[in-house]
Protein backbone atom coordinates (compact mmCIF):
# COMPACT_ATOMS: atom_id res chain seq x y z
CA UNK A 1 0.00 0.00 0.00
CA UNK A 2 1.53 3.78 -1.10
CA UNK A 3 1.52 6.24 1.50
CA UNK A 4 -0.28 9.04 -0.04
CA UNK A 5 0.34 11.28 2.59
CA UNK A 6 3.53 11.44 4.94
CA UNK A 7 4.28 14.42 7.86
CA UNK A 8 7.49 14.50 9.35
CA UNK A 9 7.77 17.38 12.36
CA UNK A 10 5.06 19.77 10.73
CA UNK A 11 5.60 22.90 12.31
CA UNK A 12 3.24 26.02 11.45
CA UNK A 13 4.00 29.44 13.17
CA UNK A 14 2.42 33.03 12.41
CA UNK A 15 3.27 36.39 13.46
CA UNK A 16 1.32 38.65 15.31
CA UNK A 17 2.23 41.62 15.86
CA UNK A 18 4.96 41.25 18.16
CA UNK A 19 4.39 37.76 19.16
CA UNK A 20 4.39 34.37 17.26
CA UNK A 21 1.69 31.93 17.16
CA UNK A 22 2.66 28.33 17.55
CA UNK A 23 -0.43 26.71 15.09
CA UNK A 24 1.17 22.95 14.67
CA UNK A 25 3.48 21.65 17.06
CA UNK A 26 5.93 18.90 15.71
CA UNK A 27 3.18 16.86 13.86
CA UNK A 28 4.22 13.53 12.24
CA UNK A 29 1.50 11.09 10.57
CA UNK A 30 0.91 9.00 7.36
CA UNK A 31 -1.87 8.32 5.33
CA UNK A 32 -1.82 5.55 3.19
CA UNK A 33 -4.38 4.44 0.13
CA UNK A 34 -7.71 3.96 0.66
CA UNK A 35 -7.68 4.78 4.43
CA UNK A 36 -10.50 6.86 5.98
CA UNK A 37 -9.68 8.91 8.27
CA UNK A 38 -10.70 12.00 10.83
CA UNK A 39 -9.23 14.60 11.92
CA UNK A 40 -10.33 16.01 15.25
CA UNK A 41 -10.23 18.69 17.62
CA UNK A 42 -12.16 21.46 18.89
CA UNK A 43 -11.73 25.34 17.95
CA UNK A 44 -8.47 26.35 18.02
CA UNK A 45 -6.59 23.02 17.87
CA UNK A 46 -4.89 23.31 14.55
CA UNK A 47 -7.43 21.30 12.47
CA UNK A 48 -8.03 24.38 9.85
CA UNK A 49 -4.20 25.18 10.16
CA UNK A 50 -3.26 21.66 9.09
CA UNK A 51 -6.45 21.04 6.25
CA UNK A 52 -5.12 24.37 4.59
CA UNK A 53 -1.91 22.40 4.80
CA UNK A 54 -2.79 19.30 3.65
CA UNK A 55 -4.66 20.74 0.86
CA UNK A 56 -1.54 22.77 -0.44
CA UNK A 57 -3.34 26.34 0.35
CA UNK A 58 -0.63 27.16 3.19
CA UNK A 59 3.13 25.96 3.66
CA UNK A 60 4.53 24.53 6.78
CA UNK A 61 7.58 26.75 9.08
CA UNK A 62 9.32 23.76 9.48
CA UNK A 63 9.23 19.89 8.71
CA UNK A 64 8.55 17.71 5.73
CA UNK A 65 5.02 17.26 3.97
CA UNK A 66 4.86 14.31 0.72
CA UNK A 67 1.56 14.20 -0.96
CA UNK A 68 1.61 11.41 -2.92
CA UNK A 69 5.33 11.25 -2.95
CA UNK A 70 6.32 14.91 -4.09
CA UNK A 71 7.76 17.09 -1.68
CA UNK A 72 5.79 20.00 -1.61
CA UNK A 73 7.56 22.75 0.10
CA UNK A 74 9.61 22.32 -2.82
CA UNK A 75 7.03 23.49 -5.75
CA UNK A 76 6.21 26.60 -7.13
CA UNK A 77 2.79 28.38 -6.58
CA UNK A 78 2.12 27.16 -10.36
CA UNK A 79 3.42 23.14 -9.34
CA UNK A 80 1.58 23.54 -6.31
CA UNK A 81 -1.92 24.56 -8.22
CA UNK A 82 -1.43 22.09 -10.35
CA UNK A 83 -0.84 19.39 -7.36
CA UNK A 84 -3.72 20.81 -5.84
CA UNK A 85 -5.94 20.12 -8.74
CA UNK A 86 -4.89 16.97 -10.41
CA UNK A 87 -4.34 15.41 -6.57
CA UNK A 88 -6.67 16.03 -4.15
CA UNK A 89 -10.84 16.92 -4.53
CA UNK A 90 -12.22 19.87 -1.91
CA UNK A 91 -15.53 18.96 0.04
CA UNK A 92 -16.13 22.27 2.15
CA UNK A 93 -19.07 23.04 5.05
CA UNK A 94 -21.14 25.64 2.96
CA UNK A 95 -20.63 23.70 -0.60
CA UNK A 96 -19.48 26.95 -2.57
CA UNK A 97 -21.38 25.60 -5.55
CA UNK A 98 -22.67 28.88 -7.84
CA UNK A 99 -25.99 29.75 -7.18
CA UNK A 100 -27.21 30.38 -10.75
CA UNK A 101 -25.89 27.23 -12.37
CA UNK A 102 -27.08 23.91 -12.93
CA UNK A 103 -25.66 20.42 -10.57
CA UNK A 104 -24.25 19.35 -13.88
CA UNK A 105 -22.42 22.84 -14.07
CA UNK A 106 -20.59 23.05 -10.94
CA UNK A 107 -19.33 19.68 -11.31
CA UNK A 108 -17.63 20.64 -14.69
CA UNK A 109 -16.25 23.82 -13.31
CA UNK A 110 -12.70 21.67 -12.53
CA UNK A 111 -11.89 20.89 -16.08
CA UNK A 112 -13.30 23.81 -17.23
CA UNK A 113 -9.83 25.38 -17.77
CA UNK A 114 -8.23 21.45 -18.60
CA UNK A 115 -7.56 21.93 -22.54
CA UNK A 116 -6.77 18.37 -22.78
CA UNK A 117 -10.62 17.47 -21.62
CA UNK A 118 -13.44 18.02 -24.73
CA UNK A 119 -16.36 19.52 -23.95
CA UNK A 120 -18.05 15.87 -24.49
CA UNK A 121 -15.74 14.57 -22.41
CA UNK A 122 -16.04 17.17 -19.58
CA UNK A 123 -19.64 16.39 -19.55
CA UNK A 124 -20.33 12.54 -19.86
CA UNK A 125 -17.33 12.44 -16.65
CA UNK A 126 -19.62 15.16 -14.36
CA UNK A 127 -22.86 12.92 -15.30
CA UNK A 128 -20.80 9.87 -13.91
CA UNK A 129 -19.72 11.94 -11.28
CA UNK A 130 -23.65 12.91 -10.16
CA UNK A 131 -24.43 9.49 -10.92
CA UNK A 132 -21.87 8.34 -8.16
CA UNK A 133 -23.71 10.30 -5.53
CA UNK A 134 -26.88 9.63 -6.51
CA UNK A 135 -28.31 12.73 -8.32
CA UNK A 136 -28.32 11.50 -11.67
CA UNK A 137 -31.94 12.94 -12.16
CA UNK A 138 -31.00 16.37 -10.75
CA UNK A 139 -28.31 17.25 -13.62
CA UNK A 140 -30.37 20.66 -14.36
CA UNK A 141 -31.41 21.83 -10.97
CA UNK A 142 -29.55 24.73 -9.70
CA UNK A 143 -28.47 24.94 -5.58
CA UNK A 144 -31.63 26.72 -4.66
CA UNK A 145 -33.89 23.84 -6.31
CA UNK A 146 -31.82 21.78 -4.12
CA UNK A 147 -31.44 20.68 -0.36
CA UNK A 148 -28.66 21.01 1.99
CA UNK A 149 -28.05 17.19 1.47
CA UNK A 150 -28.47 17.01 -2.38
CA UNK A 151 -26.01 20.66 -2.56
CA UNK A 152 -23.21 18.69 -0.44
CA UNK A 153 -23.49 15.76 -2.85
CA UNK A 154 -23.09 18.00 -6.26
CA UNK A 155 -19.85 19.22 -4.26
CA UNK A 156 -18.57 16.21 -3.82
CA UNK A 157 -19.03 15.10 -7.44
CA UNK A 158 -17.43 17.69 -7.96
CA UNK A 159 -14.19 16.80 -5.87
CA UNK A 160 -14.48 13.73 -7.57
CA UNK A 161 -14.60 14.85 -11.22
CA UNK A 162 -10.55 14.99 -11.55
CA UNK A 163 -9.83 11.67 -10.22
CA UNK A 164 -8.36 12.84 -7.34
CA UNK A 165 -6.28 10.85 -4.99
CA UNK A 166 -7.47 11.82 -1.84
CA UNK A 167 -10.92 13.99 -0.82
CA UNK A 168 -10.70 16.34 1.53
CA UNK A 169 -13.46 17.75 3.52
CA UNK A 170 -13.70 20.19 5.67
CA UNK A 171 -16.64 19.97 7.99
CA UNK A 172 -18.65 18.75 5.33
CA UNK A 173 -21.35 17.56 7.87
CA UNK A 174 -21.09 20.90 9.68
CA UNK A 175 -24.40 22.80 7.94
CA UNK A 176 -26.51 19.28 7.92
CA UNK A 177 -29.13 17.25 10.58
CA UNK A 178 -28.01 14.12 11.84
CA UNK A 179 -30.16 12.33 9.08
CA UNK A 180 -28.52 14.55 5.57
CA UNK A 181 -25.23 14.45 7.51
CA UNK A 182 -25.59 9.80 8.31
CA UNK A 183 -26.46 9.72 4.21
CA UNK A 184 -23.36 11.98 3.46
CA UNK A 185 -21.27 10.22 5.31
CA UNK A 186 -22.84 6.70 3.63
CA UNK A 187 -21.93 8.08 0.83
CA UNK A 188 -18.16 9.21 1.70
CA UNK A 189 -17.92 5.04 3.28
CA UNK A 190 -19.01 3.72 0.02
CA UNK A 191 -16.31 6.05 -2.23
CA UNK A 192 -14.07 4.49 0.32
CA UNK A 193 -15.15 0.76 0.40
CA UNK A 194 -16.01 0.15 -3.23
CA UNK A 195 -14.60 2.57 -4.98
CA UNK A 196 -10.94 3.02 -2.99
CA UNK A 197 -11.23 6.83 -2.50
CA UNK A 198 -8.38 8.22 0.23
CA UNK A 199 -10.76 10.19 2.53
CA UNK A 200 -9.48 12.47 5.50
CA UNK A 201 -12.35 14.16 7.25
CA UNK A 202 -11.79 17.31 9.45
CA UNK A 203 -14.61 17.46 11.91
CA UNK A 204 -15.47 18.22 15.76
CA UNK A 205 -18.19 15.68 16.16
CA UNK A 206 -17.38 12.63 17.97
CA UNK A 207 -20.42 11.35 16.57
CA UNK A 208 -19.25 11.32 12.68
CA UNK A 209 -15.82 10.64 13.33
CA UNK A 210 -17.12 7.22 14.21
CA UNK A 211 -17.73 6.29 10.59
CA UNK A 212 -14.23 6.56 9.63
CA UNK A 213 -11.47 3.57 10.28
CA UNK A 214 -8.75 5.51 11.53
CA UNK A 215 -9.16 8.61 14.12
CA UNK A 216 -6.28 11.70 14.70
CA UNK A 217 -7.24 13.96 17.42
CA UNK A 218 -5.49 17.48 17.95
CA UNK A 219 -5.32 19.58 20.86
CA UNK A 220 -3.54 22.72 21.01
CA UNK A 221 -1.73 22.54 18.35
CA UNK A 222 -0.80 18.92 19.06
CA UNK A 223 -1.46 15.41 17.87
CA UNK A 224 -2.42 13.96 21.55
CA UNK A 225 -4.03 10.93 19.80
CA UNK A 226 -4.10 9.01 16.69
CA UNK A 227 -6.11 5.16 16.90
CA UNK A 228 -7.97 2.79 14.95
CA UNK A 229 -11.66 2.83 15.06
CA UNK A 230 -12.00 -0.87 16.18
CA UNK A 231 -15.45 -0.22 16.11
CA UNK A 232 -16.29 1.56 13.23
CA UNK A 233 -19.82 2.53 12.41
CA UNK A 234 -21.80 1.85 9.68
CA UNK A 235 -23.54 4.87 8.56
CA UNK A 236 -26.33 2.87 6.29
CA UNK A 237 -27.59 1.20 9.22
CA UNK A 238 -27.24 4.45 11.27
CA UNK A 239 -29.58 6.05 9.09
CA UNK A 240 -31.74 3.43 8.69
CA UNK A 241 -32.18 2.91 12.89
CA UNK A 242 -32.82 6.57 13.18
CA UNK A 243 -36.40 7.32 13.92
CA UNK A 244 -38.81 8.29 11.40
CA UNK A 245 -38.98 11.81 10.86
CA UNK A 246 -35.70 12.70 12.45
CA UNK A 247 -34.87 15.35 9.46
CA UNK A 248 -35.87 17.95 11.00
Amino acid sequence: MNKILELKNIKREFKMGSETVRALKDISFDVMTGEFVTIMGASGSGKTTLLNMLGCLDKQTSGIYLLDGVDVAKLSRNQLAHLRNNKIGFVFQSYNLLPRTSALENVELPLMYNSSVSTKDRKDRAIKALEAVNLADRLDHTPSQLSGGQQQRVAIARALINEPVMILADEATGNLDTKTSFSIMALLQDLNEHHGKTIVFVTHEPDIAQFSSRTITLKDGKLIKDHINENKKNAKEALAALPVGDDV
